[in-house]
């Protein structure tokens, strides 16, 4: 059993990760920042953490990851709250998690970063890259470090329900995925650590999660 925490513990990919961490056997250990939000993710079978990553520093967000094995990095400003929010969340959160994993000894790491082609095509709004400048510094921060991170950069992301297959690869043509898979490929990451310092993009395919996971084993 893998005690997991993970940050964006309680936006959608965050609360279909507790249910599949559940159902794998782990510990899933999301952090969320508004009280009212505990009851739902210990009905996922989830021991919740509260903290808000704005507000802690490194120090602080250590100590809450105290004792856990891998952190996710699956917080996002989600557009709101403009290049500010982003840059907070996205930017300077990713770079406060990466501090604190190794603060508190935390050596594995998983992110959810952005496909690079996303939205490639149509008019984009300043807004939006800066997003994909975040994104991408943000990725370079953590594979600069020193843990065993996997980034993963998933296509449109949908609320349609997840099939249990995916097409994954270094490079692979764009898509769209459901938020639901994306959360079942984290969680088979979990249960596979020789996956580690590697680029995965990700979409909607035809090969199950594991097979795909363990393609990079």
């Amino acid at each position: 059993m893998s005690k997991v925490f993970i940050i964006g513990g309680a936006g959608n990919i965050g609360r279909h990760l507790c249910k599949y961490l559940a159902l794998h056997g782990h510990a899933a250990r999301p952090l969320h920042r508004r009280p009212e939000q505990a009851e739902t993710l210990r009905a996922l079978g989830a021991e919740p953490v509260q903290g808000d990553l704005l507000q802690l520093d490194d120090t602080a967000l250590a100590s809450l990851m105290q004792g856990s094995d891998v952190v996710v990095f699956t917080a996002g400003a989600g557009g709101k709250g403009g290049e500010a929010m982003t840059n907070a969340i996205d930017g300077q959160g990713l770079e406060k998690a990466v501090a604190a994993a190794q603060l508190a000894g935390v050596q594995r790491f998983l992110l959810v970063s952005a496909f690079p082609e996303a939205a490639r095509g149509k008019a984009l709004s300043e807004t939006f890259e800066n997003y994909m400048r975040v994104k991408k510094a943000a990725d370079v921060t953590l594979a600069a470090s020193a843990l065993q991170w996997v980034i993963v950069r998933p296509g449109t992301l949908t609320d349609d329900p997840g099939s249990g297959h995916v097409q994954a690869g270094l490079a692979i043509p764009y898509g769209n995925i459901p938020r639901e898979d994306v959360a079942g490929f984290l969680a088979a990451l979990v249960d596979e650590p020789r996956v580690k310092r590697v680029i995965i993009e990700l979409t909607a395919g035809a090969t199950p999660i594991a097979d795909a996971v363990a393609t990079f084993a």
